[in-house]
């Protein structure tokens, strides 16, 4: 692969990177606080509706982010090292522990029963794992796109 085609799939990545973040952030810094707001009659509902949509567009674009930044460590541009890949990858690990072992059970939880105040101050609880990773995640991408940068600005 050229080093061109390589700063390209890099930029895509990056762009994929910043939208999971993004996503993210609407989800926990949104989405769940204001679920205390919906009445518990509707919230079952509203819950089951919802989760089909995440997993179309947070959790597809996320498992995609990862496998291709998994490409990263053998496609990368010259100019990015190898171990913020590897970071990135190892924080992609931390939070898809926390997602299957944490808040997937509380999310199905909450579509098996309902309403559950306790159950979504746990999920807030419980969220800034996966929004601290990702605040890395994104700063790693972002300096290692400063990398590709400064390498088009030499030439």
């Amino acid at each position: 692969m050229t080093e061109s085609l390589r700063r390209l799939f890099f930029s895509l990545v990056f762009a994929l990177v910043f939208y999971v973040t993004g996503a993210t952030f609407v989800q926990g810094f949104v989405n769940y606080p204001t679920w205390k707001l919906i009445g518990a009659a509707e919230f079952q509902k509203y819950h089951n509706a919802m989760s089909p949509l995440i997993i179309k567009f947070m959790v597809m674009p996320w498992f995609a982010e990862i496998l291709l930044t998994f490409a990263l460590l053998w496609l990368r541009p010259r100019t990015v090292p190898l171990w913020p890949v590897t970071m990135a990858l190892v924080l992609n690990l931390i939070v898809l522990v926390s997602t299957v072992t944490i808040q997937i059970p509380i999310q199905m939880e909450l579509g098996e029963h309902g309403f559950s105040l306790a159950a979504i101050e746990r999920l807030l609880a419980t969220d800034p794992v996966r929004w601290t990773c990702g605040i890395i995640r994104a700063g790693l991408y972002l300096w290692m796109m400063s990398l590709v940068l400064r390498r088009d600005e030499a030439a």
